[in-house]
């Protein structure tokens, strides 16, 4: 008697926003796929109805991430669009005034517990009062209740994701939704990739991904309904296309593809010791951008010239209390030690916006526009001793090696002046201390990423020791765009005239006052702007360890003089498609 085979399942091919590029083969692991166990508690009588609006803000943001997700539909194939928006349509309304909804307030003024153990006592009342009818439409409803469940449990807790450890090697993470903390906790000898529902290419969990060197792609509709743990995944970060269950065909084309990019990264790993130099003799220095003290290896491999800007929030993230001045002096000299003599760029706390902090929580009150409120130097100079404590794991890490200080989000010069003082001030309380630290103070910069600050570059320059343009954040600022918005993600350009006169003002103010400006943002990585941002008189660019090799390759085949030429003649244009052709026709040639 002959047995039937089982038929391998149809491949899916899925696309996005490719965020970091790469090939990438691993097994699914579905992250949030429940609702999970929370703790329950009493509220006490005057704090109910406090309760019962901590559960309706959850509402009110599961309704936004709905609504994001409708926006994707409109990429899709016109049965699958529709598919897709009558589920997500049937989500709305259990968020809206549904037996769940008004069963979770109910049960928060009832019983006077906590909105979590409301949610998750009305979701498992309503499953198995379905599972009690043996019908199938019922149970695919059973899991869309159990998923809108999940979605408000992950907007109550705010809990950061697990740290991933017990994942097999090569995983592929798959999830609606990924915040920079949780992008921090992955560890890339466990996962190779990720992909998710929800994020645009500019957002910080997509610098994160870049930053790590794994491949993913983010803006991925339909993703989870299609998705299933433990299936074969291809994830392409360059053409941001997802591939469920391949077929033997489609892995083989994909193995052959992830050799050849294996190849040419041999072959740019051979510039490692060769100096980033033009042609005609102009030099660049090529530094690495640094998230963790684990990215030193990478940079050292990359042949970076230094760090160009070391994030320190990593000090901060993932934790209830905030780091010590001991704590933060030993990662620091780690880092300042790995890097073997070479510079290294330390930014002070850069918080806020997207990367809110647990212990900063008394602190920092999100706002309506969490871009504009709170953050960076502002955050430090209305919280002096924060900085204080930074500032002197610095000065004792620079003990160690060459470091400078930089300071994000400058607006103005009596910033920097503030900031200098405190400098001093704790300058004098180490030396009194007779602690160890560097032997003269250290080069104190700005971050050029406000246009207020490009628009007063000279008197910035006047009261700076280096500037460091944070391109990210310029033209976020510039076209008052959300870089992480995919309503508006498409207006992002980095060659927009705006960006580039703010650029070129603050390069000119520097080579007016004599002091070096870097390029830290993400047109630093891009091979594509390396003959623009040479042309405009930079000599300093600080990128993700992973760029360095490709962005040297496009450096050493430019002639500088040429390179000046055309960037002058793309400065003079104010159409943003005639910059682009310019810049592209010139690397074209080379």
């Amino acid at each position: 008697m002959s047995t039937k085979r089982k038929k391998a399942p149809k491949q899916i091919v899925l696309d996005g926003v490719g965020v970091s590029s790469g090939i990438a083969v691993g097994e699914a692991h579905l992250m949030e796929t429940g609702i999970g166990q929370v703790s329950e508690y009493l509220v006490g009588e005057d704090a109910i109805e406090s309760e019962v609006a901590r559960f309706q803000l959850a509402l009110v943001k599961a309704h936004k991430q709905l609504d994001k997700l409708k926006l994707k539909t409109r990429g899709l194939p016109e049965t699958a669009a529709e598919e897709l928006t009558l589920l997500l349509d049937a989500h709305g309304a259990m968020l809206g005034s549904s037996r769940m909804t008004r069963g979770v307030e109910r049960q928060i003024r009832e019983r006077g517990i906590n909105a979590e153990a409301a949610v998750q006592g009305v979701v498992r009342e309503i499953a198995q009062g379905f599972a009690a009818v043996k019908d199938a439409y019922l149970a695919a409803r059973v899991q869309e209740v159990r998923d809108i469940g999940s979605r408000i449990l992950r907007h109550l807790t705010d809990t950061p994701f697990q740290a991933f450890s017990m994942l097999r090697p090569g995983t592929v993470l798959i999830a609606d939704e990924l915040s920079p903390a949780d992008t921090v906790l992955m560890d890339p000898e466990r996962v190779s990739a990720f992909v998710t529902v929800l994020g645009g290419a500019e957002s910080h969990t997509a610098i994160m991904a870049r930053s790590m060197g794994l491949p993913a792609v983010l803006g991925a509709p339909g993703l989870l309904g299609k998705a299933r743990a433990g299936q074969t995944v291809i994830v392409d970060g360059d053409a941001g296309r997802i591939v469920l269950d391949p077929s033997e065909e489609t892995l083989a084309e994909y193995k052959r593809k992830a050799e050849a990019r294996r190849r040419l990264g041999r072959q740019l790993a051979r510039l490692r010791s060769l100096p980033a130099a033009t042609r005609d003799g102009g030099r660049a220095v090529l530094q690495a951008n640094i998230e963790m003290p684990r990215d030193v290896e990478a940079a050292n491999r990359a042949g970076a010239e230094g760090v160009g800007l070391l994030r320190t929030e990593f000090l901060f993230m993932n934790r209830e209390e905030l780091p010590n001045e001991e704590e933060q002096y030993a990662l620091l000299r780690g880092i300042v030690e790995g890097m073997e003599g070479r510079p290294v760029t330390i930014r002070t706390l850069d918080v806020g916006g997207e990367k809110l902090i647990a212990a900063l929580g008394d602190v920092i009150v999100e706002g309506a526009n969490p871009a504009l409120g709170l953050r960076a130097i502002r955050l430090s100079l209305k919280e002096p001793g924060l900085l204080e404590t930074q500032l002197a794991a610095i000065l004792r890490a620079g003990a160690h090696g060459p470091i400078r200080i930089l300071l994000p989000m400058i607006s103005s010069a009596s910033q920097v002046r503030q900031v200098r003082k405190i400098l001093k001030r704790v300058w004098t309380r180490l030396k009194r201390r007779k602690a160890r630290m560097v032997a003269e103070m250290p080069p104190l910069g700005a971050m050029i990423e406000v246009p207020a600050a490009a628009l007063t570059a000279d008197a910035l320059a006047r009261e700076c020791d280096f500037f460091a343009i944070g391109t990210n954040d310029l033209i976020q600022y510039a076209l008052a765009i959300d870089r992480g918005d995919e309503q508006v993600a498409h207006l992002y350009n980095p060659l927009h005239p705006a960006v580039l006169r703010l650029m070129q003002d603050t390069v000119g103010a520097a080579q007016r006052a004599g002091i070096p400006t870097s390029i830290c943002g993400e047109m630093a990585g891009n091979p594509r702007f390396a003959p623009l941002l040479l042309g405009m008189g930079v000599r300093e660019l600080s990128m993700t360890s992973h760029s360095i090799p490709r962005v040297k390759q496009r450096v050493r085949a430019l002639d500088l003089g040429a390179a000046t030429r055309r960037a002058q003649a793309i400065l003079d244009q104010a159409d943003e498609g005639r910059i682009s052709a310019l810049l592209d026709d010139f690397n074209e040639g080379l």
